[in-house]
């Protein structure tokens, strides 16, 4: 393919994120980006902006959008990215990510933009099932709570450039990995 693909990807937690990215790697033959696995990467780098992060993560704070962007901006401009194209988890989480992503890599270039939907019930049973420390009543409702506040802003900015695409994602991860494709090969 003569034009790599990019996507981003947004679902609540719980909503089997990561599962459908490995099978869009496998797929598409992408570089899954990670926000969480760049962070982690650039802290154990040692890269200036991930001491910067560092200091901000160990004051127990969330790391900042200017932090965030550069960060990316350092993911993306690498080889796998260039080359095979990429699917972002976990960026951008603020409409001024979403600007600054659109400033790095121009405005045509998403393919699309996945929300991939499961209902709040679903995905707190879900989460509930990890049986993570964290995973209590009150933590996965603060949790959900904060996607909604920050995230719906950040879809609907998208979707007022025809990028977004809803997938349902409540169903057998094969039967929504074919719902995802399908949606994808629509917007390539």
């Amino acid at each position: 393919m003569s034009n790599p693909i990019r996507l981003v990807i947004f679902g609540r937690q719980g909503a089997g994120k990561g599962t459908q990215c490995a099978r869009l790697v496998e797929r598409f033959g992408v570089a899954h980006i990670s926000t969480g696995d760049m962070l982690r990467g650039a802290v154990a780098e040692g890269t200036e902006l991930g001491l910067k992060a560092k200091a901000v993560m160990d004051a127990g704070d969330l790391v900042g959008d200017d932090i965030m962007v550069g960060i990316v901006r350092e993911r993306l401009a690498q080889d796998d990215a260039q080359t095979a194209g990429f699917v972002l988890d976990g960026f951008p989480r603020t409409t001024a990510q979403a600007e600054a992503l659109t400033l790095i890599l121009g405005d045509d270039s998403l393919h699309a933009v996945v929300d991939l939907d499961v209902p709040i019930e679903e995905v707190t049973v879900r989460m509930k099932a990890r049986g993570r420390d964290d995973d209590t009543d009150e933590g996965i409702a603060r949790r959900l709570e904060l996607y909604e506040q920050e995230t719906r802003p950040v879809l609907d900015w998208f979707a007022s450039r025809d990028l977004l695409v809803t997938v349902d994602g409540f169903d057998e991860e094969a039967v929504v990995s074919e719902r995802l494709f399908a949606a994808i090969d629509d917007r390539l």
